[in-house]
């Protein structure tokens, strides 16, 4: 059973990943075969919650006690960025070389392993995670991105890989969604080769395949096991839409970032010509959110009609990223992460928000969102009410 990580100390499902990712064996079994009817369905009413390489704002991203964390919270789906090791592993990881989240400095037996490559037109150098084979990456940890964040956890753990990422929702008492990035396919396919010339997007999908993820958006086996695939490769979107109808979602970058594998400009991705061109393979698109309402001295101005668009051509938006910090919140949000969401949901309209801080965008959820029709019943209500009420009772 998961508890709850309480600020006075260590919580027992914390030590409980400790042992286990201190054995030899998997950090995670393969979940089980068997329907769990008595699973809560995956909520469809509101913009979905969409865990950020999970609970990152608490517990360093991409590891199991962070995607743990943001289902405990009320993740609709945890998101994650997939990359590959040496030997042809798909490993869950956010930047291409391991300098910034992890100890490989602490690892002098990997001196040598420091290479440049080219990544997205810059020259690159660091630990990249195509240079290690899954044991070595294993004998790293994982420690907080940003400074003014908790630090209690750092080293404390491991690296996972796509399918302990798929296994901790599978394994979830209710449904929770995935929602897997295929990161930096141009890199990865350069310096990692796989048997009968797949690509990493084959190795990709039959990941997905193998654990049951299948059909498209809203469908009956879409909602059984729910995924939404990203990516800011328009080829590699297209290319596995020829392979699957699991729904895609088209990520879009900074004005000043073109494309990584066709070179075109944010003007051109987010015209009308081509989110008509795109909305044939895509069911939504992922913009920064500073490009949705610019930003200028941190103050927001007069939003785009890039949602409005988007929406015409029944493509949904799923800006990124919301997170708790006054050092992120606009002026306009009088450092209040709340009314940042109220915002965005209710005057700016998206359908799903990438947030570092499960909690909060749940939390906010729970007491803002229309009622459901199975709150019509008064009982009901009373009793939803009456829980929520308990939450905040002084101990």
């Amino acid at each position: 059973m998961l508890m709850v990580i309480q600020s006075g100390g260590v919580v027992p499902f914390i030590l409980l990943l400790l042992l286990v990712e201190c054995s030899a064996r998997p950090l995670y079994p393969l979940p089980s075969k068997m329907e769990n009817k008595n699973r809560q369905p995956l909520q469809t009413s509101r913009p979905y919650n969409i865990a950020h390489r999970g609970s990152n704002g608490e517990i360093p991203e991409e590891t199991a006690a962070a995607y743990m964390r943001a289902i405990e919270e009320g993740a609709d789906f945890i998101e994650t960025d997939i990359l590959a090791s040496k030997d042809g592993v798909l490993i869950c990881f956010h930047d291409v070389t391991l300098d910034d989240t992890t100890d490989i400095d602490e690892h002098k037996e990997f001196a040598d392993r420091k290479r440049t490559y080219d990544v997205q037109g810059i020259n690159t150098t660091g630990y990249f995670t195509v240079d290690f084979t899954l044991k070595e990456l294993k004998s790293l940890r994982v420690k907080q991105r940003y400074s003014f964040r908790d630090q209690q956890f750092n080293g404390k753990f491991q690296i996972i890989t796509f399918e302990e990422f798929i296994s901790i929702a599978l394994d979830a008492t209710r449904v929770v969604g995935i929602y897997p990035e295929i990161k930096n396919p141009v890199l990865i396919n350069q310096h990692v080769k796989w048997p009968g010339g797949k690509r990493f997007e084959d190795k990709f999908l039959e990941t997905l395949k193998n654990y049951g993820y299948k059909g498209s958006y809203m469908s009956k086996d879409w909602l059984k096991q729910p995924v939404f695939i990203q990516s800011f490769a328009p080829t590699s979107l297209i290319y596995i839409s020829n392979e699957t109808d699991l729904p895609k979602i088209f990520l879009i970058d900074d004005v000043t970032i073109p494309t990584q594998d066709t070179n075109q400009s944010y003007w051109e991705i987010t015209s009308d010509a081509y989110l008509n061109f795109i909305k044939e393979y895509v069911v939504g698109i992922g913009p920064w959110k500073d490009t949705v309402v610019p930003v200028v001295n941190n103050y927001l101005q007069t939003p785009t009609d890039l949602v409005a668009r988007a929406h015409a051509c029944n493509l949904q938006v799923h800006p990124y990223t919301y997170r708790d910090e006054s050092l992120f919140l606009h002026y306009n949000f009088n450092q209040d992460p709340y009314t940042e969401y109220d915002y965005w949901i209710n005057k700016i309209g998206v359908d799903g928000l990438f947030t570092d801080f499960t909690g909060s965008l749940h939390k906010f959820q729970q007491w803002n969102s229309p009622l459901s029709p199975d709150d019509e019943d008064p009982s009901a209500l009373l009793r939803k009410v009456a829980l929520l009420i308990s939450k905040y009772k002084k101990k």
